[in-house]
């Protein structure tokens, strides 16, 4: 392997909009590029000398209190984590398509970006987000209780908090059911981690903990809330409005920014300045009644041998020179020294800190870029490490490899050492053969199929990783002075974007080509055969072979197969099939296979661009859900106007629906009569302001003797959604007010109040059958007061709750018909639940003169 040095001609100046985040600090606007300072240097020094953790445990993306994390990780200095149970999976997406794993992934990676501005560490546990419930009896029991307990206690074991900080009480004020469940289990959990009889096939990996204490982060949003806070025992109280000058924002401004990396829930947040009382309450353990961390040494001293360390830390702190940061260098590898020497686990971690506050302190860049970020199996790989010392400290590179799947890649079995001269790059290049049967890069936690409410992860010890560790990992060994250390960092691809600038992207193995359905769900309503189209996208160089179809006994494919020739890197070729459906009602699966070079390959490739976050690649299934069922319909031009996260268009096309998309200028010029329905998406009140100013418009299209359905939107979404309690908002042709109701449980029965209405009699007769097999929830805000013209079609409700008729609210206006219906048609149509093609095909061939 060769060793060589180059200079990088040129120069360009940025000019940079930056948030101080640990690490360097970030642009907002990429959330990919980290630019050191002094500032950085001083923030890791004072940590190097505090020896304190905290891990606060709620169920949800958004349920943490990021100004609390950031007052802990950014002005305490103290380790800092957050344990989602969940992702966020079943939520709503206000910037996208994507539900489910897929809208897990997103605000995975919107809490990493939250985190790397908070300070906080990320973890979460295998379980899934199956929406909202309102009892934690719900969530235990299709989660597990011990299968959820064992992640947290795992956590607790691996993190070893001093302090446990539950943002929910375990009561039903928490109000969500898994919200409960997750103060429930937090509470066991802190006992349970401490206990060696409990979950020992942990121990391999960690050894039992027990933290001082379990706090709950008590609710003090309103007067009367914090009038009760300051009435509890045991109460510990903490301003988070405080301003840090070294970081130049209040806590509260930092949990402004952090908080509003959640967009797909549409969480922007107002950066809050002045006095904001946090308050802690112990519930376990021993009370605190000063400070979280009332009883526990946070400094050196907890650690025997310690002292000395943070003597000489301490000093190097105090020392500091902004301008000249090298001089602290000498200090920070005497403490090293000594810090070396002690085996306790804090010292470990303190170790690999102080390592990495060396290399700020001489402005050492280390990188490793690889020459391409889609790595194909049986391909090679180039990569180019880079070392780069921009202080005058004497350092010296003595060796570099790259850690692989297989193992570890050496740089050079005969390598000389290299002096790094102040600011003269030194580099080598490695290659690396990518196995023919290396798996693709899928998430950890969707490597395997889930058929629950939790994920499948067979290795222990990536159990509650907040992402996937890198495919390969570059290790550098440089000398300060004497002192080997060895420096790890990512092989990352990096490239320009005329836009954005210089950007890095995660290296992943993808297959030769993805194969790829834009259908994941094929419906069927009658036995005529349909078109469904594969498309295949060469990820690498030209590349042929051909498409097959694997279909059950009873559908069938033509032609049998089709051959593909692409040209070379994004080629792309859409092949069609046609499917014949049995002729009764049936459900199966489809999977289509391609045949390259031998090899058969299943895999599509789903890559989620979003400019907040780092791009993630997925690779789902090649195989959609096919569904026959008997579905009749004659309405046929529908008008849509999309809402937030909206599939519902793509559904109503297989029904045989021809879909417009009604823009702005639509809703304000269009002729509308030509539609037979026109249907706006959920939350589209919330979302489209020319929605809004449209309503009348749309409403004499219903007065004219069209048929308009409205589905759910928030209560506080707008001048639409948002009144106060009582007054009714003007969403219909006639007064209704849309409430938080909501039914969670999929199985709720579900009443007919008229069954002879038009809208449920024609053209399909609908029955209680056809709310079977309806997944995640009924519906949800509901309306809670309407007219006397409306007509209450559908009753349900939760277990033990009040009925609940407002889902489901017809009118005849004009001469023609209104739909309120809240319920959850965004999930059910895509999932392919034939009752709910049934009904909602009812619902759009409604006519004012056959419903009367």
């Amino acid at each position: 392997m060769s060793i060589f040095r180059t200079r990088f001609p040129g120069l360009y100046v940025l000019l940079l909009i930056l948030v101080p985040v640990p690490g360097g600090f970030v642009v907002p606007a990429c959330g990919q590029r980290n630019l050191s300072g002094t500032a950085e240097i001083q923030l890791a020094l004072r940590k190097l000398n505090v020896l304190g953790s905290v891990l606060m445990i709620a169920a949800h993306p958004d349920d943490e209190n990021t100004a609390l994390l950031a007052y802990y990780a950014r002005g305490r200095s103290v380790r800092t984590g957050y344990l989602s149970l969940t992702r966020g999976e079943g939520g709503q997406n206000l910037i996208g398509p994507e539900q489910g794993d897929l809208l897990g992934v997103i605000r995975t990676q919107e809490l990493l970006a939250a985190r790397r501005i908070d300070g906080a560490e990320q973890f979460f546990t295998r379980a899934i987000d199956f929406g909202y419930s309102k009892t934690p009896d719900e969530a235990l029991a299709k989660w597990g209780r011990e299968r959820i307990l064992s992640d947290i206690v795992w956590e607790i074991r691996k993190f070893r908090p001093d302090v446990v900080i539950l943002r929910f009480s375990g009561t039903p004020r928490d109000g969500h059911g898994q919200h409960q469940v997750s103060a429930l289990l937090g509470k066991e959990a802190f006992l349970a981690a401490a206990d060696k009889t409990r979950f020992p096939d942990q121990l391999r990996y960690a050894q039992p903990w027990q933290a001082k204490r379990v706090m709950w982060n008590v609710f003090s949003f309103t007067p009367e809330m914090e009038k009760e806070a300051r009435e509890m025992p045991h109460r510990v109280e903490v301003d988070t409005g405080e301003f840090n000058p070294m970081l130049g924002k209040s806590y509260n401004e930092i949990a402004g920014i952090s908080r509003s990396q959640h967009r797909s829930q549409g969480m922007g947040a107002p950066e809050r300045r002045g006095p904001s009382k946090n308050f802690l309450v112990t519930v376990a353990g021993e009370p605190a009644d000063h400070d979280a961390f009332d009883g526990v040494d946070i400094t050196w001293k907890r650690v025997s041998g310690g002292m000395a360390v943070g003597k000489i830390l301490a000093e190097a702190e105090r020392t500091f020179a902004p301008e000249e940061p090298e001089k602290t260098i000498p200090l920070l590898l005497e403490a090293r020294k000594l810090m070396s020497a002690i085996g306790d686990p804090w010292a470990r971690r303190k170790l690999e800190e102080l390592d990495e506050t060396l290399a700020l302190c001489s402005g050492l860049w280390l990188d490793a870029t690889a020459d391409r970020y889609a790595l194909v199996p049986g391909r090679r790989v180039e990569m180019q490490l880079t070392a780069l010392n921009r202080s005058h400290a004497p350092i010296d590179l003595r060796g570099y490899s790259v850690q692989t799947p297989e193992g570890t890649l050496e740089g050079g079995a005969n390598y000389q050492p290299h002096s790094l001269a102040y600011n003269e790059p030194v580099t080598g290049n490695l290659s690396w053969n990518t196995p023919a049967d290396c798996p693709y890069s899928q998430p950890y936690w969707l490597r395997k199929p889930h058929s629950g409410d939790t994920y499948e992860v067979d290795d222990q010890r990536q159990i509650g990783l907040a992402d996937t560790p890198p495919l390969l990992t570059a290790q550098f060994l440089v000398n300060f002075d004497g002192a080997s250390i060895a420096l790890k960092r990512p092989v990352q691809y990096r490239y320009v974007d005329p836009t954005e600038g210089e950007l890095t992207r995660a290296v992943v193995v993808v297959p030769a080509v993805a194969v790829n359905l834009p259908e994941r769900v094929a419906f069927f309503p009658s036995e005529s055969s349909r078109k469904i189209e594969i498309q295949v996208k060469a990820t690498d160089t030209q590349t042929t072979g051909d498409v097959r179809l694997e279909l059950p006994e009873g559908w069938r494919g033509e032609p049998v197969s089709q051959p593909f020739q692409l040209p070379g890197a994004g080629g792309e070729q859409t092949l069609g099939f046609s499917i014949t459906p049995p002729h009764a009602g049936a459900q199966a699966e489809l999977r289509a296979l391609a045949k390259v070079d031998g090899h058969e390959i299943s895999a599509g490739v789903t890559v989620l661009s979003y400019p907040h976050i780092p791009p993630q690649v997925l690779f789902p299934d090649a195989a959609a859900k096919l569904v026959r069922a008997d579905v009749k319909l004659t309405a046929r031009k529908i008008g849509y106007v999309v809402g937030a996260g909206d599939q519902l268009p793509d559904a109503l096309r297989q029904l045989g629906c021809e879909v417009t998309l009604l823009s702005e200028r639509d809703l304000a010029e269009r002729d509308l009569s030509g539609f037979d329905a026109i249907v706006t998406g959920v939350r589209a009140y919330n979302v489209r302001a020319d929605l809004r100013a449209n309503q009348d418009r749309l409403l004499q299209y219903v007065r004219d003797g069209g048929t308009m359905i409205v589905q759910y939107n928030i209560a506080e979404g707008g001048p639409f959604g948002g009144r106060k309690s009582g007054e009714l908002a003007r969403i219909g042709p006639y007064p209704l007010e849309i409430g938080r109701a909501r039914v969670s449980v999929e199985e709720a029965p579900v009443k007919l109040m008229e069954p002879d209405h038009p809208v449920l009699a024609t053209p399909n007769h609908i029955s209680e059958r056809d709310f079977e097999d309806w997944i995640q929830e009924r519906g949800l805000y509901f309306a809670s007061q309407w007219d006397s013209h409306y007509h209450a079609l559908l009753e349900t409700h939760d277990p033990g709750e009040k009925p609940q008729e407002g889902g489901m609210l017809v009118a005849h206006y004009g001469q023609g018909v209104y739909i309120f219906s809240a319920f959850s048609w965004f999930r059910e149509l895509p999932a392919g639940v034939p009752g709910a093609y049934r009904i909602f095909a009812n619902l759009l061939s409604a006519r004012g003169d056959a419903t009367r």
